[in-house]
């Protein structure tokens, strides 16, 4: 059995040559949110979610990118209501969001 129930990791790896990444696309501040809102909710005391960075994910062109695990569930989002939209869903339900998910084979 997991530690967590959830563990997610926030690609937020910035290029230096400017080339798209993560880290162009607010994925700092969306993973404060999503810790926060985590918090929040009761999720992280709970022991069910753990929120991390994560250095590149290697999915650059599907970001911005968090992994679930032990799910191994890729998702993509644009905005807060799209975090809103994995807790809500996929971490207090446990049902998957298929329009934010991305096919996890590189």
């Amino acid at each position: 059995m997991p530690y967590y129930k959830n563990h997610l990791f926030f690609c937020t790896n910035q290029r230096k040559d400017g080339s798209q990444c993560c880290g162009n696309t607010l994925a700092v501040e969306m993973r404060n949110y999503m810790k926060n809102r985590s918090k929040e909710l009761g999720l992280v005391r709970s022991g069910e979610v753990r929120v991390n960075t994560a250095g590149c994910l290697n999915r650059c062109e599907s970001g911005p990118v968090i992994v679930v695990y032990p799910d191994e569930t890729w998702y993509t989002y644009l905005d807060k209501a799209d975090i809103d939209e994995i807790i809500d869903e996929h971490l207090i339900k446990g049902n998957i969001v298929g329009r934010l998910l991305i096919n996890a084979q590189i």
